[in-house]
């Protein structure tokens, strides 16, 4: 086994990846205080092929310098839009189809490797690194995601674990529609 050069490793352009076809996927970061968390999630919401992430509140958008230090060009690739308000947004997704799901801790969270097909397509919404999700986002979700801790820590920085969980419901998504476009 030897590690790929840069020069070996397949990568298309951003161009081409606004392009391609994505996954029943779309993402909602309400209030991320930290351009450094934003520019992760736009990172992994890059190489999980994600429709659209959408930055609510007060969280940062890609026009930030800052934000290049973790997303290093993702920022180019993903379709993005800023709103103010996040629950009129969520209201006019779910008109459209997406289920709207938190990754929070709740009394109903499942585990996002055992996702439905029914559920797709969904918004997965992530919030503040502190307070999580708004009661209020809670409140309209259809349903909560969380991801198992093993450990002393029941929580995770939200760009990780935007990270893990957006692969778990890109991988269901996969098994349960094959890969994007394949339809």
């Amino acid at each position: 086994m030897r590690k790929l050069s840069w020069d070996e490793i397949n990568r298309p352009s951003p161009e081409d990846v606004q392009n391609f076809p994505k996954h029943p996927v779309r993402t909602v970061v309400h209030n991320v205080r930290s351009i450094h968390n934003v520019g992760s999630i736009i990172r992994s919401s890059d190489g999980a092929r994600v429709e659209h992430v959408h930055l609510t509140g007060y969280t940062g958008t890609p026009e930030h310098n800052d934000l290049h230090k973790t997303a290093l060009g993702a920022q180019d690739a993903v379709s993005w839009s800023h709103h103010e308000a996040p629950l009129p947004l969520l209201r006019s997704l779910r008109d459209e189809g997406y289920t709207i799901a938190a990754l929070e801790l709740t009394d109903h969270s499942s585990p996002t490797d055992q996702v439905s097909a029914e559920l797709y397509p969904l918004c997965l919404v992530v919030g503040n690194e502190v307070h999580g999700v708004s009661d209020e986002i809670i409140d309209l979700a259809d349903c909560a995601f969380a991801l198992p801790q093993y450990g002393t820590k029941i929580s995770l920085n939200v760009g990780v674990a935007y990270g893990i969980a957006i692969y778990d419901l890109i991988r269901q998504a996969r098994t349960h529609f094959g890969p994007p476009g394949a339809q």
